[in-house]
């Protein structure tokens, strides 16, 4: 049974963000992006020594987070918001927490957003910002990438299109929630749709065209359980049972572990979306995720040292 913590949270969520889709593109993108930028009163504090750089070059922006401790790996995370919504800054709550409990270094991508920047630019900015951090002397056997809903999907299209560019792979990935799906054929769409605390399926089906504009849903680049998944390097997922994003990762692991993947999928009893991003809201089970996330890297991660990159 979840904590307390998360049946408030859950029910806070419920309150301030569920709701059905009205109105047209602009309007639902518009409602998204504003209840992700909420007030700072209700943004958990970012964990005290973390240290934050941003970067803006060579097309590459974003920013790193770490704590004054030598960092053993870099995990290069890519944020989620139904790729309309977010930034680094939104997330620097849970990068600095997953920094301080991984002993990594964060790089937090600032990819294009749509419907200004439709598919394929979110990515084309992430495969574009893990080039960036090897030219910057990042060994790939030290990087971990991950992310969350959106994030978590492009983090596997980003393994997607680095294989397919015969590039070195990051030596393991997570995703949380990852939205992998866009034609949003997953039972749990309908089957958790009052249960869900944050999204009626409705809306993430409405989101879709909004980043794929004219892109068919099938492609594998926006819906990574339609790809041919060899060769990617092992990987964790996390999901709530009770999400109507449940089968996107349910099948993507099934998906994964037909191409010969290493996967781990951990389904948390009636977690909300992408719950292991709220650490800093003092919830257990968030807390115990990136913990875990921690001890993942540090199974898989060839760790052989690396150059810091040139800032």
């Amino acid at each position: 049974m979840p904590s307390w913590q998360v049946r408030t949270f859950s029910t806070i969520i419920r309150l301030t963000v569920k709701r059905r889709p009205s109105g047209n593109e602009a309007a639902i993108v518009r409602y998204f992006r504003s209840r992700l930028d909420r007030p700072r009163l209700f943004r958990a504090p970012v964990p005290k020594g973390a240290n934050v750089q941003t970067v803006n070059q060579n097309k590459v922006k974003g920013e790193w987070v770490e704590f004054t401790h030598k960092p053993r790996w870099t995990i290069y995370y890519l944020h989620g918001g139904g790729y309309t919504a977010g930034s680094p800054r939104h997330y620097r709550p849970f990068t600095a927490a997953l920094s301080c409990a991984t002993n990594a270094r964060v790089f937090a991508l600032d990819y294009r957003l749509a419907p200004e920047h439709r598919f394929p630019a979110a990515v084309d900015d992430a495969v574009r910002g893990y080039r960036w951090l090897i030219k910057n002397g990042l060994n790939p056997d030290n990087i971990v990438i991950g992310g969350d809903s959106a994030g978590g999907g492009l983090t596997i299209s980003t393994l997607i299109s680095l294989r397919d560019a015969g590039e070195r792979l990051p030596s393991a990935a997570f995703c949380f929630s990852p939205w992998t799906d866009l034609a949003c054929t997953g039972k749990s769409m309908a089957i958790n749709d009052n249960r869900d605390p944050m999204f009626y399926s409705e809306f993430v089906c409405r989101m879709a065209p909004v980043y794929l504009g004219f892109t068919s849903p099938g492609n594998p680049l926006a819906s990574p359980i339609y790809a041919d998944l060899s060769n990617l390097p092992p990987l964790l997922i996390y999901v709530g049972s009770s999400e109507v994003l449940l089968d996107d990762s349910v099948r993507l692991s099934e998906r994964a572990k037909e191409c010969g993947v290493n996967v781990d999928l951990r389904v948390g009893e009636d977690m909300p979306h992408v719950w292991p991003i709220f650490a800093g809201y003092n919830i257990p089970e968030a807390r115990a995720a990136i913990t875990e996330v921690g001890e993942f890297i540090r199974a898989q991660s060839r760790d052989t040292g690396d150059k810091r990159d040139n800032e």
